[in-house]
């Protein structure tokens, strides 16, 4: 066995695709030590800097001197606690939906969420560019899996009208696509998924918090909250905490807490976690949580503005994901190493986490930038492009 793994290290070396951790010290926020060296943090899914709020660790250490560190067990033996109640409903009014249901993290949540709703006789239509824990959740179901061309309602609506028979039908798709920024056409997908009286299950990770009315997410930006059964978000990226949901109707959220294997058979997520979740959930629908959300925006459209101007190609969606697509793995990962020694953190991101010549650098903004900190991220990230004949 040894022989035979050094084999496929030195594969993975020769490709560009191997990977490693780096060490990372003190908090999320625009600058962190790496590996030793302060560098601007462009690679943080932390889109409101609140991973760092005085308000969050506050929630966060009360909680753990009144409930404890651990909530003991998963929440159908003797885990469940006042807070994971309080944080569900919390949930539900913020989504605007009859109930929810948490989950440890978001991979959790749709390994649980699709084998709970589909099985072996049903179909599932997903967006070829989903998420990997879509695409496993559909695996675990055993349903049978459809991928369509990434965000074509019309390609999905021949699929269809062609593959639907018996059993059950669900759409899904990311609401904000991870490694692109792009959004769903979520009013398309309502469209079909009424006309085949299918479900339809929105992974909302990267859009709730930013996006939307109060932080909503990708549906009430779209206005398109009507018509979605079963919409995921995580606590981990935006609100700057830890775990997932699924805010959904009470009869499904019966029916998870009976058949999701991930929520019956894990500790739940313990109070401090819980509680830092809570303040994040009303700091983002108060009045500073809309200030963050403003910032975030100028500051995405700046950034996307300064690319563009020194040559880059960058698409004009709202989020604050952009990728600069670079192709090879291996000219990626050395421009990213180049950033690095210049004190610029952004990583590389290679196969199979996107498709085969299309690694790139995915830069993601925080509240917390400074206009001076992204204008030296262009000077550098231009540079160092032009150096590889990427522009």
């Amino acid at each position: 066995m040894s022989q035979t793994i050094q084999q496929e290290l030195l594969h993975l070396s020769g490709s560009g695709l191997l990977r490693s951790t780096r060490m990372i010290a003190g908090r999320q926020d625009s600058t962190v030590t790496v590996d030793g060296r302060e560098c601007l943090l462009l690679c943080s899914n932390n889109y409101l800097g609140l991973a760092g709020h005085p308000a969050l660790a506050d929630a966060s250490s009360r909680a753990a001197c009144l409930f404890g560190t651990s909530s003991g067990a998963s929440r159908l033996v003797s885990g469940t606690m006042a807070l994971h109640e309080e944080l569900e409903q919390a949930v539900a009014r913020f989504k605007q939906t009859e109930s929810a249901l948490l989950f440890n993290s978001g991979y959790a949540a749709n390994t649980g969420i699709i084998p709970a709703l589909v099985g072996r006789g049903d179909t599932v239509f997903s967006d070829r560019l989903n998420h990997a824990s879509i695409v496993d959740g559909i695996i675990l179901s055993g349903a049978k899996m459809i991928r369509y061309p990434h965000n074509d309602v019309q390609a999905l609506a021949r699929l269809m009208e062609r593959q639907c028979g018996k059993g059950r039908v669900l759409i899904v798709t990311d609401g904000v696509f991870s490694m692109d920024g792009d959004l769903a056409e979520l009013a398309g997908l309502i469209e079909l998924k009424r006309r085949y009286a299918a479900f339809l299950m929105v992974d909302d990770a990267h859009g709730s918090g930013v996006l939307g009315s109060q932080g909503r997410g990708t549906a009430a930006y779209l206005g398109c909250t009507e018509g979605i059964d079963i919409q995921m978000g995580t606590f981990g990226k935006a609100l700057g905490s830890y775990g997932a949901y699924a805010a959904v109707p009470d009869e499904v959220r019966k029916i998870l807490i009976n058949r999701s294997r991930s929520f019956i058979f894990s500790t739940s997520l313990p109070p401090p976690v819980l509680a830092a979740s809570l303040a994040a959930l009303n700091m983002v629908q108060a009045p500073e949580g809309e200030e963050l959300r403003k910032r975030l925006h100028e500051l995405v459209q700046y950034f996307r503005e300064k690319l563009r101007q020194n040559g880059f190609t960058v698409a004009a969606d709202p989020t604050p994901i952009i990728p600069l697509i670079v192709g090879d793995a291996s000219v990626t990962m050395d421009f990213a190493s180049a950033l690095l020694a210049d004190g610029i953190f952004l990583q590389g991101i290679r196969p199979p986490t996107v498709p085969s010549g299309t690694s790139r650098l995915r830069c993601t903004l925080m509240a917390a930038h400074t206009i001076e900190e992204l204008d030296r991220a262009v000077e550098w990230i231009t540079f160092h492009g032009r150096s590889r004949g990427i522009l």
